[in-house]
């Protein structure tokens, strides 16, 4: 009877368990599906702006005196997207992030102010970031500018054909209250024929846009020089010398697929006639940063060559001396025919700034004849006091003063040692 009525309660207490584990499991499969069936509306993070409200704002801006800074364009987002999320940025800039990819657009037609009824700024635009680079050619005119000339050189090999456009002229100071340009063009070594521009009436800005062909074979090309003389006519007819461009050909790549544009500053004219032997126009920079000592031989006139013809070379010897003792020497490409050589080369030398009272420069002339002997034209030496006077030891001492900036000038040319 005993083991009976334990069998009993045992199944009653198995049965009761069963029920509450099947209550129990109801319950659970009830609350996941009713969380199933509901939906959470999500809050949008980015607070609104009625439209009315940014019409508002960018009158108020309008009315307000302008600043220096350019003022920012609003970028909108429109309503059709304000179910999406955005990401707060740094800068007031945000970014969407793609958490929802089946939302769809409202539907149905809607005119363009309801289309920024709801719509809200989300950061701007800065204008300024988007425009082109300016070109600073036509605004950058150093102190002591007397003008600036525009050009185009282009070569063609068949013609054999340099052809030259003279596009304009800026900022001239002229002598007189009005001015009337024009340009003669020669092609160096030849100073007996030259091209001339239109003459422009009463402007400081000429446009001329004139095109002028000059013919030259291939073998001479780099041999050969451009010069520009811009003038100002008067009222009586007289030409006024404004400045001169002097253009060498020989570091130009001249092709016929490479039109090149340039522009230079003008310069004045050495009026003084030559010395005795000729002189010689050269820049001196000193950088003391990186210890260099920088020559720039420009050109040389009023050479008095031994022989003139076509076969007659002219180039310039730059040699660094310390304490009278040869450093290291270096030479220009050869010229021919010419008593008036351009250069326009360039040559550095090492040289330490305790070195500079102790240091010199020498540039010699020198006439090369195939077969024959070189000949010494003319020299010129700059350096501190212990070798040189006057123009020589100035040029020197301003190089020093200016440290990184180039010192231009002529100097006489003497046959002495």
């Amino acid at each position: 009877l005993t083991e009976q009525a334990v069998a009993v309660a045992g199944g009653i207490i198995g049965g009761i368990l069963l029920f509450v584990l099947l209550g129990i499991t109801a319950y659970l499969l009830w609350k996941k599906f009713c969380h199933l069936c509901s939906y959470e509306k999500l809050i949008n993070p980015v607070k609104t702006t009625n439209a009315n409200a940014i019409f508002q704002d960018q009158a108020n801006s309008e009315i307000q005196p302008k600043s220096t800074r350019s003022r920012s364009v609003p970028f909108i987002i429109p309503p059709t997207l304000h179910g999406r999320d955005w990401i707060h940025l740094t800068n007031e800039e945000q970014v969407q992030e793609d958490r929802d990819p089946y939302m769809t657009p409202q539907s149905g037609p809607r005119s363009s102010f309801h289309s920024l009824a709801g719509a809200y700024v989300v950061g701007t635009i800065n204008p300024d970031l988007y425009k082109f680079p300016e070109d600073k050619s036509e605004t950058d005119f150093p102190d002591g500018n007397i003008g600036r000339l525009w050009f185009s050189i282009e070569y063609e090999q068949e013609s054999e054909r340099l052809l030259v456009s003279l596009i304009k002229v800026r900022k001239l100071q002229p002598p007189a209250d009005s001015c009337s340009p024009f340009v003669k063009i020669y092609l160096l070594p030849d100073e007996r024929s030259y091209l001339q521009s239109k003459t422009k009436r009463k402007t400081l800005n000429p446009q001329f846009d004139e095109n002028f062909v000059f013919q030259v074979s291939s073998k001479m090309l780099l041999q050969r020089t451009l010069k520009f003389l811009v003038y100002h006519v008067d009222k009586q007819k007289k030409h006024h010398l404004l400045g001169q461009v002097i253009f060498p050909l020989k570091n130009e790549a001249l092709t016929e697929d490479n039109k090149l544009v340039i522009w230079r500053d003008l310069e004045k004219e050495n009026l003084e006639p030559p010395s005795e032997h000729g002189d010689i126009q050269f820049s001196l920079s000193y950088n003391d940063y990186l210890g260099r000592l920088t020559v720039v031989v420009l050109r040389a006139r009023g050479l008095k060559l031994q022989e003139e013809s076509p076969a007659v070379g002219v180039y310039v010897k730059v040699s660094l001396m310390n304490h009278n003792k040869f450093i290291k020497s270096k030479k220009t490409a050869t010229l021919l025919g010419t008593p008036n050589p351009v250069y326009n080369e360039t040559f550095s030398f090492k040289a330490e700034q305790t070195e500079l009272d102790t240091a010199s420069l020498s540039l010699s002339v020198l006439q090369s004849i195939k077969g024959e002997k070189t000949l010494l034209l003319g020299r010129v030496v700059v350096g501190p006091f212990m070798y040189t006077r006057g123009k020589e030891l100035e040029h020197w001492n301003e190089m020093i003063s200016k440290p990184k900036e180039l010192v231009k000038r002529w100097h006489a040319l003497c046959h002495s040692t």
